[in-house]
């Protein structure tokens, strides 16, 4: 397959009637390592404002088990969309998810940022290091998949065009991105999970080609100073060389997609594997479309017919 074929194909579809297929081109067969680039970066920008981090750290998760916090992220996020949302399996993922979610208090201007990060990080990340840019077909795809997820989450005020996201992540960012020590252990504990996939000498370097590729804002709000103009520009630079192998070589066959590899699941996953332990305790709720079980009334015992009371009113 031509490098470009998928592209000209998009170019010609309605990502209001096809946003699901034109999704599973962008991370399965286009993009499927810059969109995950993306998305990692994105669970590090959660984690500039402090109301988000001081939830996560003191659920621990990252520190107890960081590997299994990411990797359950990633693939609650494909088992949403592995069969259609709307289909029986992606209501059923949406429904764990928001039974995990549902054990917090978290305020619904938290969950549109946390959902504008997976739609903006991703698209930012694909245009500065993916072998091309998001065509606009594609670009609105992540906004209408972001969409759908949050009306199925239960959040309101959920934009549908990229450029609304766009607005809402930037606009939470400069009012909400401050310092705080939670920031810098969540953060410190994701760089560690990100480092350790690497053999032991190159984990330092790992971390600092992450902290690399960080706007100062977000470095400022999690703790971290920048990295050396040199270190930023020679990472810069590598990943366009990245990108420029990547554009000279054949698209990858349908028959060949990219699905997500779990290193906490090694033998595979199910949709009960996901998540922590207390999770699945607890009972899902109906989705916002979907009408909650009518409850079973008991049975009330039949009344007397009146002939047969003044009956046995007469004999008493």
């Amino acid at each position: 397959m031509g490098r470009y074929s998928r592209l000209r194909r998009i170019r010609h579809m309605d990502p209001r009637q096809d946003h699901e297929l034109i999704f599973r081109w962008i991370t399965q067969y286009e993009f499927p390592r810059d969109y995950l680039h993306g998305t990692s970066i994105a669970f590090l920008r959660d984690y500039g404002v402090p109301r988000v981090s001081r939830l996560l750290d003191r659920t621990q998760e990252f520190e107890r088990a960081g590997q299994k916090r990411y990797d359950d992220t990633v693939l609650l996020a494909y088992e949403l969309v592995r069969e259609g949302m709307d289909s029986e399996h992606g209501r059923a993922a949406a429904r764990h998810l928001n039974r995990i979610h549902g054990r917090y208090r978290i305020p619904n201007d938290d969950f549109l940022y946390v959902l504008a990060t997976t739609v903006v990080g991703p698209k930012r990340w694909i245009d500065r290091y993916g072998w091309r840019r998001l065509s606009p077909q594609e670009t609105e795809t992540l906004a209408l998949v972001g969409s759908r997820m949050g009306e199925m989450m239960g959040i309101s005020g959920v934009p549908d065009t990229y450029a609304a996201f766009e607005r809402l992540h930037d606009a939470y960012e400069r009012e909400m991105f401050a310092y705080d020590p939670a920031n810098r252990r969540v953060a410190a504990a994701t760089l560690r999970v990100m480092a350790s996939w690497y053999p032991a000498p190159l984990r330092r370097v790992a971390s600092r080609i992450v902290l690399a590729v960080l706007d100062e804002p977000l470095l400022a709000a999690l703790g971290f100073r920048p990295q050396s103009r040199v270190l930023r520009a020679a990472v810069h630079r590598a990943f366009r060389v990245r990108a420029a192998l990547i554009r000279l070589l054949p698209g990858r066959p349908e028959w060949l997609p990219r699905k997500p590899v779990a290193r906490t699941y090694p033998f595979g996953w199910t949709l009960d594997d996901l998540g922590p332990h207390w999770a699945h305790s607890r009972a899902p709720e109906p989705l916002a479309d979907e009408t909650p079980p009518r409850p079973v009334p008991s049975p009330s015992p039949s009344p007397v017919p009146p002939s047969t009371a003044r009956a046995f009113r007469q004999e008493s």
